[in-house]
């Protein structure tokens, strides 16, 4: 069962969303594309897609292909100067070691962001480092000048971004680690041995490094530091994990219509191997810090496509909806049934909740405030202040919630007004 709302390729492997941008009232996003199989592969592509918002969007050609030189061109960045000029910044990886990348640019003056034309190899991994993983370049402004950070690990277990700067996106110089931790580190957060798609972003005046967690070739999640970012370093005060369950990974920084920060993430286990995809992208998230953690909120495009409240006892969903639960105490269950048999429940203990979904581990989330439940097919998104869950289950064209609904609104998926 395909997902109505939540992205994904017709045919092939979609990964990490990345140079999502607003621009001529609509969003262009990119994002890594296998065609043909429903299993990740070394030779990604740029895939492309534009919509007026992230939850209308339509596919569009490949932007950048393997070939002249690339075994793969995995993640990295867009970037717009004063000059007309795009570029994308992205990890071009070659047989054999895939696993240490180089920085390549492509760029056009095309409006349409369409035609992308190769250029030089840029960067390549620092050799002071024993670095064994490098990849997933991430180019912001900085005063008059722009910074790179790019992914790492080492050989000792350290992960880290590694920090470069140029005057004018052409010509950059390496300036070492800006920020590492060691995988041996486990208060108050692990943050594995290698740092995928590390970004430094701005945040209600505080500034974040948000990544994926990697260690020897598992995915585990997306984690933080809030902090600050000083003379090409950036100095973490705490340290949190953003999402938890088997499904996010690969956070992608943007800024909306208005301006604010948001996140979009890769939702992986989403996927139909007989109709041959495989894959999906989860809704945009508002960014925020409430209480010394980083929270994010279901970005209202989402709630534009929604109709009015249903009010009902026992509320029927369709395949696709969203429910806002804000239970008056510190217990409380919901339900989720298809055809007379339970899809999955979520119970409430405290400031945890634990998801069940019958066919694998309980899943937990901490919690904090109102708790808003998507559901759209197979996917499951679970958001408060306390973190982001998400995971897949056996999509249904109609649900039946039970259990403490009168503490529970919801709304159904109605399409538009984006097109």
């Amino acid at each position: 069962m395909r997902p109505t709302f939540h992205f994904t390729a017709e045919t092939g492997w979609i990964n990490d969303p990345h140079g999502i941008t607003y621009r001529d009232g609509g969003y262009d996003v990119f994002f890594q594309y296998v065609p043909g199989q429903t299993v990740w592969g070394p030779n990604c592509e740029w895939g492309h897609a534009r919509g007026a918002d992230l939850l209308s969007l339509k596919r569009l050609p490949e932007a950048l292909v393997p070939g002249d030189g690339d075994d793969g061109i995995w993640t990295g960045s867009l970037i717009a100067d004063e000059g007309g000029i795009n570029r994308i910044f992205y990890t071009s990886v070659q047989q054999p070691d895939i696993g240490i990348g180089r920085v390549r640019v492509a760029t056009t003056t095309d409006a349409a962001l369409a035609s992308w034309e190769k250029g030089a190899v840029l960067i390549e991994a620092p050799k002071d480092l024993d670095v064994i993983a490098y990849r997933d370049p991430f180019v912001f402004r900085d005063g008059n000048s722009w910074r790179m950070l790019v992914g790492a690990g080492l050989a000792d277990g350290t992960a880290a971004a590694i920090g470069y700067t140029s005057p004018d996106l052409v010509n950059w110089d390496y300036q070492g680690p800006a920020v590492e931790r060691s995988s041996s580190e486990r208060e108050p957060v692990w943050m594995g041995a290698l740092w995928e798609c590390p970004q430094l972003i701005a945040v209600e005046g505080q500034h974040v490094l948000v990544s994926s967690v990697w260690d020897d070739d598992v995915l585990y999640y997306a984690g933080y530091g809030i902090g600050a970012f000083e003379h090409g370093h950036f100095f973490a005060r705490t340290w949190g994990q953003l999402t938890f369950g088997p499904s996010y990974y690969a956070p992608s920084y943007f800024r909306d219509a208005d301006g604010r920060p948001c996140l979009t993430f890769w939702m992986r286990h989403i996927e139909d191997a007989a109709a041959g995809w495989a894959g999906a992208h989860s809704v945009p998230y508002l960014l925020g810090i409430a209480d010394g953690r980083l929270t994010a909120s279901v970005h209202p495009d989402v709630y534009s496509h929604l109709g009015a409240p249903l009010s009902s006892s026992e509320t029927v969903g369709t395949g696709a909806f969203v429910g806002v639960w804000s239970p008056a105490g510190e217990r409380g269950r919901l339900e989720f049934t298809a055809e007379g048999k339970t899809v999955f429940d979520l119970n409430l203990v405290g400031a945890v909740m634990t998801a069940n979904t019958g066919g694998s581990e309980p899943m937990t989330v901490p919690v904090s405030g109102p708790v808003t439940i998507i559901v759209d097919g197979p996917v499951v998104e679970i958001a408060s202040d306390g973190g982001l869950l998400g995971f897949p289950i056996a999509g249904a064209s109609e649900f039946v919630v039970g259990g403490d609904t009168s503490e529970l609104e919801v709304r159904l998926w109605i399409g538009g007004p984006a097109t």
